[in-house]
C-alpha cells in the first residue's frame, strides 16, 4: 500500500449518496459525471488500476479513462482481468485483442493455488475440490472468513466459496502485490440491488478483509440502456475510424457499416449473440437471439442469464471484497 494512504486523498466519499440514474436524466449528464469522477480518480490516486472483464460496463470505464488520460496527460492505469478459469474463450480473445489495440498493460489476477489443484486433478466445472489440499492462505479464507465447514466445495464460479476464492481472493492478492490504492470499476446502481447504495468514491479500508483501497465508480449513474447508447453513439465512433461519426445502432452482426465486422468493434461478440450479462461459461445463458441492446430492457432482467444462487449471495460476497 502506498505510504500514507488514505491521508493524501481529498475525495468526497458521500458523492452520489441517495442518488439514482434518474438524477442524471440525459446521456450527456451521465457522461459529464463519468468524466468528472474519472478525472478525479486519475488525479487523486497514486497507483490506480481499472477492473476489466471484457464486458460492456468495464469497457465503457476504459473508454472514459483513455479519453481523460489523453486529454489531461495522465497515464492509463493497468487493467486487472480476473481469470477465474471458467471464461468463455471469446472473452479471452476479446481482452487480448483490445489490450493490444489500445496498448494496455493487463494484470491477470488468478488464484493459482486453486488453478494448480484443478489442473493436477483434471477437474471439470462442478467437480469437488478438497479444501485440505489447498494452501494455508486459501484455507484461512474458507474456514475463518467464510466459516465454511464442509470438507470440499464444487469447482464452480457462481457459488459462495467458488466465487470468493476464484474472484475475490485473486483480486485482493493482486491489489496487495501491486500496492493498489484505487480500483476503478464499472458497477452501476441499477445492475444489482446490493450495489444500489454505492457512492462514486467508496472506501474499502478494513485490513482484516482486503488490502485497504478505494473503489472509484464512474458509471454508477448509467443504466443498461444508456450504456448501449453511449457505445453506439460515442465509444465505437470515437475508437473505430471507419464507424459513422454520428453513430449507428446495428440490428445484427451483419449490420455494421463500411464493411466492418464484429472483430473491428470493441463490443464482445457474446453481446451480438444474445447475452446481456457475461459470467462464467458454465452458468451464463443467452436470453434471446437478439443482440443485447435490442432486447426488452424495461420488462426483463439484465442478469437473468446468470446463476441465481450467486446473485442471492451478492450482499455477503461484496462484504468480503467482491465487486
Amino acid at each position: 500500500m502506498p505510504e500514507g494512504f488514505p491521508d493524501y486523498l481529498d475525495v468526497a466519499y458521500e458523492d452520489g449518496e441517495g442518488e439514482t440514474p434518474d438524477d442524471y436524466p440525459s446521456i450527456h449528464d451521465k457522461i459529464e459525471k463519468a468524466i468528472e469522477v474519472t478525472k478525479e480518480g486519475l488525479e487523486q490516486y497514486e497507483n490506480p488500476v481499472v477492473m476489466w472483464t471484457g464486458g460492456k460496463d468495464s469497457t465503457l470505464c476504459l473508454y472514459f479513462i483513455k479519453e481523460v488520460a489523453e486529454k489531461h496527460g495522465y497515464d492509463v492505469p493497468p487493467a486487472v482481468f480476473i481469470d477465474h478459469y471458467q471464461h468463455f474463450d471469446e472473452i479471452h480473445d476479446f481482452v487480448d485483442k483490445w489490450a493490444d489495440e489500445w496498448d494496455l498493460e493487463v494484470i491477470y489476477a488468478r488464484n493459482e493455488d486453486v488453478g494448480a489443484y484443478v489442473d493436477e486433478h483434471s477437474l471439470s466445472p462442478g467437480d469437488d475440490i478438497d479444501i485440505s489440499e489447498l494452501s494455508e492462505h486459501n484455507q484461512h479464507h474458507v474456514r475463518n472468513l467464510l466459516e465454511y465447514e464442509d470438507e470440499t466445495f464444487p469447482f464452480l464460479l457462481d457459488t459462495y466459496v467458488g466465487n470468493h476464492l476464484l474472484k475475490t481472493v485473486a483480486l485482493n492478492d493482486a491489489l496487495e502485490e501491486y500496492d493498489v490504492d484505487g480500483v476503478i470499476s464499472g458497477v452501476r446502481w441499477d445492475e444489482q440491488e446490493a450495489r444500489a447504495d454505492e457512492t462514486f468514491f467508496s472506501p474499502r479500508h478494513d485490513p482484516d478483509i482486503y488490502p485497504p483501497h478505494d473503489r472509484v465508480q464512474p458509471i454508477l449513474q448509467f443504466d443498461e440502456a444508456s450504456v448501449w447508447q453511449a457505445f453506439w453513439n460515442f465509444v465505437v465512433p470515437d475508437t473505430v475510424a471507419e464507424y459513422p461519426d454520428d453513430g449507428h445502432v446495428p440490428q445484427s452482426s451483419e449490420d455494421l457499416p463500411n464493411d466492418l465486422t464484429q472483430d473491428d468493434i470493441p463490443v464482445s461478440p457474446k453481446y451480438f449473440a444474445g447475452f446481456r450479462s457475461l459470467g462464467s461459461e458454465v452458468s451464463t445463458d443467452k436470453t434471446t437471439e437478439e443482440p443485447a441492446w435490442l432486447q426488452d430492457m424495461e420488462n426483463t432482467t439484465e442478469r437473468a442469464g446468470r446463476a441465481q444462487d450467486k446473485e442471492d449471495l451478492m450482499e455477503r460476497l461484496r462484504d468480503l471484497g467482491y465487486m
